[in-house]
């Protein structure tokens, strides 16, 4: 019987874990542990309204003070530094030790960093709050933007700071931004969207160095020979699991905290969101999602099947989005390697269309460019009458 759960992570995941347990009768203590000195807010949204100034970041806050009052979650700002599964104590940075009976972790992912140039200033990553301030400022500060990174962070940015008005550089080493992310196909459609809109997308080549004046950068050298001046760098090169604070702990952390079906990574012990690695059972594979919805969902089934025993596997149709300018790109599945796609409505090039990705002649994703409606029929096909999500793998 569960009379103390911790919930460590305040982000989506973590709040959706805290609230699953009191939605489904849980009356114990309840604590949610989170980094940052702020109500747990959500993240998609600093790359976009935020960093743009549409947005004041209150806006951002996923429930007011009074909601988790009213259900008794307790809030804690603190950094998780180790956990003793021996003792069932999470400890803090600050000396605390937190007992408890349940635990569900979801600390999500760090930035990774160029270590020989991240402590130029003028050098950002972006992941939380502070970093949105930094680099909005800036950006307000006017002058030559490069991004390191075409993945959907970076070209989200680029967005962003071309919408304020920036000189805009995109630098990474595929043939094509958000390559891995949604095929060549497409990729070369959302390059051609950026150029149109005065990005100079440098593809193909890499970052050799960067050059700094009294210790502020102030441009990127390429791997091509190429320099290119830069009054701000944004280095948008993916995340990692944020899972430092549990290297004692005898968790297997192989690309995050390594769970079974149920999202459990030991007993009492879950993970949620993007830190966890767990087996799909739709896929019969393992998978580790930085999915803002998949966090919401799994926060949901870890809390459940804490509470009530594992009775439910988490086995998710992943879906993914992402805003850039007055294009919303929209997938629904996996895009696997060499997957093979065909444009089902529209053509690659319109300002509308659908395409469908398929493997082994087996549809696995599907993706909308400005087509949210037109999708949803061919969602369907990802979700055959055949599939037995609930199997183990």
């Amino acid at each position: 019987m569960l009379n103390s759960v911790v919930v460590v992570g305040g982000g989506a995941a973590g709040v959706a874990a805290a609230e699953s347990l009191r939605r489904e009768g849980y009356d114990g203590s309840l604590l949610l542990v989170g980094e940052e000195p702020l109500l747990p807010y959500d993240r998609p949204p600093l790359s976009k309204q935020v960093l743009a100034g549409e947005w004041e970041h209150d806006r951002t806050t996923l429930r007011e003070r009074g909601h988790y009052d009213e259900k008794d979650i307790r809030l804690h700002h603190g950094r998780a530094r180790d956990l003793d599964l021996a003792e069932r104590v999470v400890r803090l940075d600050d000396g605390s030790a937190l007992a408890f009976d349940g635990l569900v972790i979801a600390t999500g992912v760090r930035p990774r960093r160029l270590p020989e140039w991240h402590r130029l200033e003028g050098v950002h990553v972006l992941r939380g709050h502070a970093d949105v301030l930094a680099l909005r400022a800036a950006f307000l500060a006017g002058g030559k933007v490069v991004i390191v990174g075409a993945g959907f962070l970076g070209m989200e940015v680029a967005a962003s700071a071309r919408g304020m008005g920036l000189d805009v550089t995109v630098v990474d080493p595929l043939a094509q931004p958000m390559l891995r992310q949604v095929g060549i196909e497409v990729a070369a459609a959302i390059a051609r969207l950026h150029r149109d809109h005065g990005v100079d997308l440098r593809t193909g080549v890499d970052v050799a160095g960067m050059r700094s004046e009294s210790g502020r950068v102030n441009a990127v050298a390429l791997s091509d020979g190429t320099v290119v001046p830069a009054d701000c760098v944004l280095v948008s090169i993916g995340a990692e699991p944020a899972v430092d604070w549990l290297r004692t702990s005898g968790l297997a952390l192989d690309d995050g905290v390594e769970c079974d079906e149920y999202c459990q990574a030991a007993p009492g012990v879950y993970a949620a969101g993007d830190v966890a690695s767990w087996l799909n059972p739709r896929y019969r594979r393992r998978m580790r999602l930085e999915h803002r919805l998949n966090a919401t969902e799994q926060g949901g089934s870890a809390a459940r099947n804490l509470l009530h025993g594992n009775v439910t596997p988490f086995s998710p149709l992943p879906y993914f989005w992402t805003d850039q300018y007055s294009v919303k790109i929209q997938v629904h599945g996996v895009i696997p390697d060499g997957a093979e796609v065909s444009a089902e409505e529209g053509s690659f090039g319109d300002d509308r269309f659908v395409a469908l990705y398929r493997k082994d002649d087996e549809p696995t994703a599907v993706l909308g460019w400005n087509a949210p409606a037109r999708i949803l029929p061919y969602r369907k096909l990802l979700l055959t009458p055949t599939d037995d999500s609930t199997r183990r793998p």
